[in-house]
């Protein structure tokens, strides 16, 4: 949607997107408020994250879901609530709550247990085959635990092979973990590296804060997939991914 007829826009795709896709987290707005932000950001909204463990204590839930799915937007609970139940060895609870609750996305993770990776992908493997889309999580909130860049792109390409619709990079909800160092200065030789063997558009990058949005739509274009985005900032991305913010005025202008 663009109000004015402006030249050398780039092009962005359009919903339902496959790429170019912004994922919101949501860590407790309420109803009202989901209300509100949808009336003025839901064009470009694609997936929206209750965060963490937050759907367990979110008051009225099937109400809130219901006002995100009137407007065909997905939601799906932040992977540390599929780790929560994975732990009490209660996955099965766990997908009877989420076919109970209409969520049809669902979060694959392990970054605050420790688990096999072989049995991680069957679990997302055994998802899939449930009817979920799938979004898996690499990397872990342990800032001790650094990977190298062949385990993340080994990780990475399993977890597609699994059936994951596309693989989130860990950052956590603050932008200081995973991909980034704990500054939240983008590991620059470990994005390049992962993306010289997995797609691009399989990858959805977490990127709470504007510098990290910055560069990777300096490194992959408008239409890069970013995710951790805080409700009050979709609109500002949606500016700054088509060269309408002064971080990216230029990005797009031609030469």
């Amino acid at each position: 949607m663009i109000n004015f007829n402006l030249t050398q826009l780039p092009e962005r795709t359009t919903a339902p997107r496959v790429n170019g896709i912004t994922m919101v987290m949501d860590k407790g707005l309420s109803i009202p408020e989901v209300h509100n932000f949808l009336s003025i950001a839901k064009p470009h909204i694609d997936v929206v994250k209750l965060g963490f463990g937050t759907a367990v204590v979110t008051p009225n839930l099937k109400e809130k879901l219901k006002v995100y799915s009137d407007q065909d937007i997905p939601v799906y609970f932040g992977g540390t609530l599929f780790e929560a139940f994975l732990v009490r060895n209660q996955l099965d609870d766990y997908i009877k709550s989420l076919k109970d609750y209409g969520v049809q996305y669902v979060e694959v993770s392990d970054g605050s247990i420790s688990i096999p990776h072989e049995e991680k992908c069957a679990y997302i493997s055994r998802l899939a085959a449930e009817g979920f889309t799938v979004y898996s999580e690499v990397g872990s909130k342990d800032a001790s635990n650094v990977m190298p860049p062949y385990k993340w792109i080994e990780q990475m390409d399993a977890e597609l092979t699994a059936g994951s619709s596309c693989v989130i990079a860990e950052a956590r909800e603050a932008g200081n973990i995973g991909i980034y160092r704990g500054s939240g200065e983008v590991r620059e030789g470990l994005v390049q590296e992962i993306l010289t063997k997995i797609p691009a558009e399989k990858i959805l990058w977490e990127a709470p804060q504007k510098a990290q949005q910055v560069y990777f739509l300096k490194l992959l274009g408008c239409n890069v997939n970013l995710g951790n985005i805080a409700p009050n900032e979709v609109i500002p991305l949606e500016a700054m991914r088509i060269g309408l913010r002064g971080d990216s005025f230029t990005m797009f202008l031609d030469k």
